[in-house]
């Protein structure tokens, strides 16, 4: 923002309101709230160097802010969701794939009530009960539910012309309707049917049951058999179309189990509405992160577009991160009554919560896998690249480096190969580092790289005949380091010293998502929702991963070799046999003397050995099996490249 266009501070007023910056046009590009405007606002015209990438570039881009004093926090959140609204800001957090979910609707407003499957806005006068996944699902319980509480389902348009010609649709001959409109049940049956379905679809399933059964057991006395029949075929009607939801919880719990997981750039959510202690309904969607921001703050922002409707709020919501009290407050204020907000620590409540987490988490992954393999995406994130880094040509083939260790031990690094934006997993390789040539990070992504180089030149300058290209045998378009600039500088120092030319380095570091160059004092600014950078953390990430794999895997190999090396008598081959035939250490600590002499070559005294050394407290190999019990590194450590 131009420093002639900054307010004063003493100018903004120290109370709550809602701000909006605009750019050079007059569109609102960013709302948000504060407790206080003189401080928030007065913190987006701190040192630039301070804000985050995303901060700084709404700030560049705005012309002028204005703002709205209210009485309080509450005030300002509804007042912040209703101008995001209104305005739609681009740097505001936009919530994407977020469709119209299905919901089975009662317009009790109507003289005779129907029952439909509807989408979109909500009318008045109409309850609803829901939302659904799948629409479908929605059909095939309300069909169950129709022949027991057969209210209409036809619109408005059938239902006059049944009314005029004096003849019911099929529905009213196979017992799925009452048919009002011919006059074979009055209004006010009719309504207590539809009463009924609300009661029943709002978690009173239980109460419906017991009244219909005892109805059953009456007419079964009285000697009214066939009414007895039909009663007992509706309350297996009822139980059927009970079973479809998995119960939860007792009965008397009302709530919204929301789990939210994230990465850097996007959000999945994931809602499983309870009601009646049932799952009754579930919903997902992803929250593009367009601006920095803490997942209690991301979960404060998804309740008023959720609960805007005060009739979907229930009174408990059971949630993965607590918003902040202002959102509590207003959650309050929308519902005219408390709201329970909390995250569940044990019980069946977090068991529900972890099982919604999980959706989520395979929710954000589909996702992603749906976007990283679309060809489109990948040839806009590849171009743009080649734009935003200023190479001669789209990067086709990009290797990354990462760098893994546990205290300084333990040092691997990983390398792995994308092609066109799809990864290589076959040509990825994996490094075990030696001590003395990876104290630190930049030290140890120099030797990845030269080793990575050496064995390119060997690839080029070997005469063994193959049908097969060398792996290595042309250098990628760019080379991606997990790090800052130090560590992009000794990748290019490493790249200078072994000769290799036309090889752009970048590195990604991790809070703040910028692109270092080596030659650049100042990072190259990715925007948050490109292709490009989602296409650079996707690498990097599985960089990441990949090392992570190797290095944990190695302390584990330490750790198990450690803790039966010093058993005397146990070489090698006899260790090797061990571990094969039980499968991990753990096993073999939990075995007897008897099975571990069943083990070839391994005979009754030293399966005595065996079990002593690795139970008797104080002995090196009890002490080594109890750290890897525990998940603690052992001291010893092996040196191979993988």
């Amino acid at each position: 923002m131009n420093a002639e266009r900054r307010p004063a501070p003493r100018s903004i007023p120290d109370e709550p309101g809602v701000y909006r910056f605009r750019d050079a046009a007059g569109r609102v590009i960013y709302v948000g709230k504060a407790k206080s405007l003189r401080q928030r606002v007065g913190s987006y015209f701190a040192d630039p160097l301070s804000l985050g990438s995303r901060t700084r570039s709404m700030v560049d881009t705005a012309d002028s802010v204005d703002w709205v004093v209210v009485g309080s926090e509450v005030e300002a959140l509804q007042l912040e969701y209703s101008w995001i609204k209104e305005f739609d800001p681009r740097f505001n957090i936009r919530y994407r794939d977020d469709k119209s979910y299905p919901y089975l609707a009662v317009t009790m407003g109507e003289e005779f009530p129907r029952a439909l499957v509807t989408r979109g806005s909500k009318r008045r006068g109409t309850r609803y009960f829901g939302p659904y996944a799948h629409a479908w699902a929605i059909r095939e319980t309300l069909e169950i539910l129709l022949r027991v509480f057969p209210v209409r389902t036809c619109s408005a348009g059938v239902f006059q012309r049944a009314e005029r010609s004096r003849r019911p649709c099929l529905l009213a001959d196979i017992g799925k309707c009452s048919a009002p409109c011919v006059g074979r049940i009055s209004v006010e049956e009719h309504r207590a049917l539809a009463e009924d379905l609300c009661a029943f679809l709002g978690g009173r399933g239980t109460e419906i049951r017991r009244r219909l059964e005892r109805e059953m057991h009456e007419a079964a006395a009285g000697l009214d058999y066939e009414r007895a029949a039909r009663l007992r075929d509706d309350v297996g009607a009822l139980e059927r179309a009970w079973e479809r939801n998995s119960v939860v919880f007792d009965e008397a719990l009302d709530a919204d189990v929301i789990g939210l997981v994230e990465d850097e750039l996007e959000a999945a959510v994931e809602i499983f509405h309870v009601r009646g202690g049932r799952i009754r309904g579930q919903r997902s969607f992803i929250v593009e992160k367009v601006e920095e921001a803490p997942s209690d703050d991301i979960m404060a922002g998804l309740l008023p577009p959720l609960y805007e409707d005060a009739d979907d709020l229930p009174p408990a919501l059971l949630v993965s991160h607590l918003p902040s009290a202002d959102a509590i407050a207003w959650l309050a204020e929308t519902r005219g009554s408390r709201v329970d907000v909390r995250v569940p620590q044990r019980g069946s409540k977090r068991e529900l919560l972890e099982t919604v987490l999980r959706n989520a988490e395979q929710r954000l992954a589909l996702h992603k896998s749906r976007r990283s393999g679309d060809l489109t995406s990948r040839s806009v994130a590849l171009e743009g690249l080649r734009d935003m880094l200023e190479l001669p040509e789209a990067p086709l083939r990009i290797e990354a480096v990462d760098i893994s260790h546990l205290g300084g031990t333990d040092v691997v690094g990983s390398l792995v190969v994308f092609e066109d934006g799809l990864p290589r997993s076959r040509e990825y390789r994996t490094f075990a580092l030696s001590p003395d040539g990876s104290r630190d990070d930049t030290r140890a992504v120099g030797e990845v790289v030269r080793r990575r180089f050496r064995r390119g030149r060997e690839s080029e300058s070997s005469d063994t005949p193959s049908t097969r290209p060398p792996v290595f045998a042309y250098p990628p378009q760019l080379l991606l380091i997990d790090g800052g600039l130090p560590q992009v500088r000794a990748a290019a120092d490493a790249l200078r010293d072994a000769g290799v030319e036309g090889v752009t380095v970048i590195g990604l570091a991790k809070r703040l998502e910028e692109v270092w160059r080596a030659d650049r004092r100042d990072p190259v600014i990715l925007p948050r929702s490109s292709e490009s950078l989602f296409l650079l953390q996707r690498i990097r990430d599985e960089a990441h991963r990949v090392a992570l794999r190797l290095q944990r895997r190695r302390r584990s190999r330490a750790t198990r070799v450690s803790a039966l090396e010093s058993i005397p008598g146990l070489g090698p081959a006899r260790r090797a046999a061990l571990l094969k035939h039980f499968g991990s250490l753990g096993r073999v600590r939990d075995a007897t003397v008897e099975q571990l002499a069943e083990v070839p070559g391994v005979g009754s005294a030293l399966a005595e050995a065996i079990h002593r050394g690795l139970h008797v407290a104080g002995t090196p190999a009890a002490q080594a099996s109890d750290r890897d019990i525990l998940g603690q590194p052992s001291a010893t450590q092996e040196d191979t490249t993988a």
